[in-house]
């Protein structure tokens, strides 16, 4: 591990909170009243003592090269409101948080993470059960797609009654029958056919031209079955696209790429069983732009977690699929010193066009990561209801997508902007431009969104 000589800015510090209480409580123990012998080390290794309603205070370390959060708080969000204010204290005050050594309690939690993270790198050791272990696999893997196979049969069979009965009569039998749906392909071993039944549940009555968009997705849902049971004619990158839509877990494969990543944007989304966070970061020598995914446990938080502006030094390597953006993070080296600034743009007309070559490779893709070079944000008005994102370049407007209008970020980007065009990373998809993170005009650090 290099050097880790970069303090986080306080809104780098926030965007890793779990929720807006952790961030409000964070926020009045950023000053160095409450807390005692406070330090951090080159390693990137933060600790100190916070003074509670106990007679004993709350021991709090963190490791910002994962990061990673140790509190003896009895709290159960990661990173709990100490951890969030001891970062502020941190990233704001050099002098409350002086370079020195860690204290036994704080090393001990440090030297913990660091053989745990040595053991993973160096693999398994054991008797060579490989060829066994294989086979095994293999056999699975044939189960599981007959499992598969047999629930995009009956799948076939009941998008063709829907058809047959009229898309119209869909809103009768109300969502019951779509979950018994979606049961079935879960016990086919299908959760990607699952998910996209679910979502057909929630179509129709769902506003003005429903049986249109229901018609929609049910084609697309079409194409995967037939995809899926026609698999073996289909190009590797592309049936690896299929399975992984499908929900046929992968691991990573190819060679690792070693860069110096940028953060460009993180979020959460969640729904009864799961939080799923995105990261997209860029390569700022391979120009490869790349996405994480970690997921948590209802309620909790996933437990990767890099601040929006950070710049890692750091291995990822890539999944299988044609088109497919997604990479595993691998071993770290170091961060960057200072903000790259936005990755390299281009307009909207650009940005639609690369979404359409984008579904070549993947026709089920809801959006694609890019960058408007001079994007004004124009806030409704005149009894419109939707944002807009205007091309300072051109004569074209992006709608944004309805999910990001419910958002405060969006105000944040139209007082960023101040009428002046900005730069903004986002999702462009069919439904809509997504701003994730904005930089003013000639600023090299960002401001997240979401």
């Amino acid at each position: 591990m290099t050097q880790q000589g970069v303090r986080w800015t306080a809104d780098q510090v926030l965007a890793l909170a779990p929720d807006d209480a952790s961030r409000k409580a964070g926020s009045r123990l950023g000053s160095a009243g409450p807390w005692s012998e406070s330090g951090c080390d080159g390693a990137g290794a933060v600790w100190g003592l916070c003074k509670g309603s106990g007679s004993k205070p709350y021991q709090a370390v963190i490791d910002t090269s994962g990061p990673a959060y140790k509190c003896s708080c009895p709290s159960r969000k990661f990173p709990c409101k100490h951890a969030v204010g001891l970062l502020l204290l941190w990233s704001a005050d050099d002098r409350a948080v002086p370079a020195g050594a860690a204290p036994e309690w704080a090393e001990q939690w440090l030297k913990g993470r660091r053989t745990r993270a040595t053991t993973a790198e160096s693999g398994p050791t054991g008797a060579a059960s490989g060829p066994v272990d294989a086979e095994a696999a293999r056999r699975r893997a044939a189960k599981r797609a007959e499992r598969i196979t047999a629930g995009a049969t009956e799948l076939e069979q009941r998008l063709a009654d829907l058809l047959r009965g009229g898309i119209a009569a869909a809103e009768r039998p109300g969502y019951g029958l779509w979950e018994e749906t979606a049961a079935r392909m879960v016990d086919a071993q299908a959760p990607g056919l699952a998910g996209l039944v679910r979502e057909l549940g929630a179509i129709p009555g769902s506003g003005p031209g429903w049986p249109m968009r229901l018609l929609e997705e049910c084609a697309l849902l079409h194409l995967l079955d037939r995809a899926w049971l026609d698999r073996s004619a289909l190009p590797e990158q592309l049936a690896a696209t299929v399975r992984s839509r499908v929900g046929v877990p992968a691991a990573p494969q190819g060679p690792a790429i070693r860069d110096r990543w940028q953060v460009l944007a993180q979020y959460d989304t969640a729904d009864a069983k799961l939080t799923t966070r995105r990261i997209w970061l860029y390569g700022r020598e391979s120009h490869r732009t790349a996405q994480i995914l970690d997921f948590g446990a209802a309620g909790r938080a996933p437990g990767i977690a890099l601040p929006v502006g950070l710049t890692i030094d750091a291995d990822l390597t890539p999944y299988p699929g044609a088109g497919r953006l997604r990479a595993a993070l691998g071993e770290r080296y170091g961060t960057g010193a200072t903000p790259d600034g936005p990755p390299p743009g281009g307009t909207s007309t650009e940005a639609v066009e690369r979404y359409g070559r984008a579904l070549l490779d993947d026709p089920w893709l809801e959006s694609y990561p890019t960058t408007l070079n001079a994007a004004i944000p124009i806030p409704p008005k005149d009894g419109a209801e939707d944002w807009q994102l205007a091309d300072a370049e051109g004569e074209l407007a992006l709608p944004v997508t309805p999910g990001a209008a419910a958002r405060a970020g969006l105000w944040r980007l139209a007082a960023v902007s101040g009428g002046a065009p900005v730069t903004v990373f986002g999702e462009c998809g069919h439904r809509g431009f997504t701003p994730l993170t904005a930089w003013p005009r000639g600023a090299k650090e960002g401001v997240a969104l979401t």
